[in-house]
């Protein structure tokens, strides 16, 4: 179950991350552009915080997708399919900098250079590298207490609301 939690969690982060990165190019046209020295403060941010690990899959998954879209079509391209996504999986991965770059830019551009100094050094900090460690656990054990939380509620509030339909003389 928690496995299908943190997937969840990382699907819906994903896709919020996805939407944002479509809809920077026209952010970035309204604002200032940061500074070079924000951005490297960003992006050595990125790589403490390991911002970008959320998005390490992106690249297979395309990949994976496009496959998929080809194999429904004709299933005898299996072999030259999984040849060609291998070949495709590597020859992509130095785009992947492009994500990295505008991560730190959405860092870049959402605080100072100085704020960001002061980030960066927290995540260096013995407190902030154990934020960086226990963080997934605090959000899954969150996510997991919300699951269930809510399903009790539901159990309540489909009880009371039957109760309130039979007061009023429906049949249940």
């Amino acid at each position: 179950m928690r496995h299908v939690l943190r997937a969840m969690n990382r699907a819906l982060s994903a896709g919020a991350v996805a939407i944002a990165l479509l809809a920077a190019p026209a952010a970035m046209a309204q604002g200032p552009q940061p500074s070079a020295a924000a951005m490297a403060t960003a992006k050595q941010l990125v790589e403490v915080t390991g911002a970008t690990a959320l998005f390490s899959p992106l690249i297979a998954g395309v990949v994976e997708q496009s496959k998929l879209l080809y194999l429904q079509q004709n299933p005898m391209l299996q072999k030259d399919l999984n040849e060609i996504a291998e070949k495709m999986r590597t020859d992509l991965q130095p785009r992947f900098v492009e994500v990295t770059n505008e991560i730190a830019h959405q860092y870049a551009t959402h605080f100072t250079e100085a704020e960001l100094k002061e980030i960066l050094a927290f995540y260096q900090s013995p407190a902030g590298k154990k934020m960086l460690l226990e963080q997934p656990k605090v959000v899954n054990g969150s996510m997991q207490f919300a699951q269930d939380w809510a399903n009790k509620l539901s159990t309540e509030v489909t009880a009371k609301m039957r109760d309130e339909l039979k007061k009023r003389g429906h049949p249940m």
